[in-house]
């Protein structure tokens, strides 16, 4: 099903997406300093896999019933056991990305029906995994964060602290996913330490 502009009426939906080392954190954070709300996927999945019983019952039924704790409060999702179980298993780890990517787009709508309802006119969503995941459907345009390959590599190692040839199979495993397909309306923020981006994402701005 095809989500986009079925957001909250008025509301313009924008993706801050881009790569492993893009830089896309930085321009979310000059787009909070600028007054505007940004989701930050990969934090929200991180909650929502520890809160919501839609996705913890979903693990249960159709992925790993052992990695699911029950409560008298509620429940909880073993991680360990989890990664375990869709480790070496392409359709579970498959299935538990349905699950998440699920719980994450109903919580953006959710989202922008609150920030519509205070009469906000644009909201970004930060996204690492904008096709794969299915939200470029649900967004209007996509500001679109990229730097040169090495440049990438040396911020993610540097973050990481992981090594450079696992950085580089990261990006190529992005790549192989996210490559086949293209939103209609993609503007480029060029993150390479050279063109400042500042301007870049004003003069966005200012077209909104």
């Amino acid at each position: 099903m095809n989500c986009r502009n079925q957001h909250p009426s008025g509301l313009r939906l924008i993706a801050v997406a881009g790569g492993i080392g893009s830089g896309k954190s930085v321009v979310s954070r000059i787009l909070r300093i600028c007054g505007y709300e940004v989701y930050d996927c990969d934090s929200r999945a991180r909650k929502l896999m520890e809160n919501s019983e839609d996705i913890a019952r979903g693990i249960a039924s159709d992925i790993c019933p052992e990695a699911v704790l029950f409560h008298s409060s509620g429940l909880s999702i073993d991680r360990k056991i989890l990664a375990e179980a869709v480790f070496s298993d392409s359709q579970k780890l498959n299935r538990l990305n349905e699950l998440v990517h699920k719980a994450v787009k109903d919580d953006i709508m959710l989202w922008a029906g609150e920030l519509a309802l205070r009469g906000a006119t644009a909201a970004f969503v930060e996204t690492a995994i904008l096709y794969a995941s299915g939200l470029d459907k649900m967004v209007d345009e996509v500001w679109h964060v990229d730097a040169p390959e090495e440049v990438r590599i040396s911020r993610a190692v540097a973050r990481d602290s992981a090594s450079a040839e696992h950085i580089r199979s990261r990006i190529q495993a992005q790549m192989a996913t996210e490559s086949t397909h293209r939103h209609p309306s993609v503007s480029i923020i060029y993150n390479d330490g050279i063109r400042p981006i500042l301007p870049q994402i004003e003069s966005l701005l200012a077209t909104l």
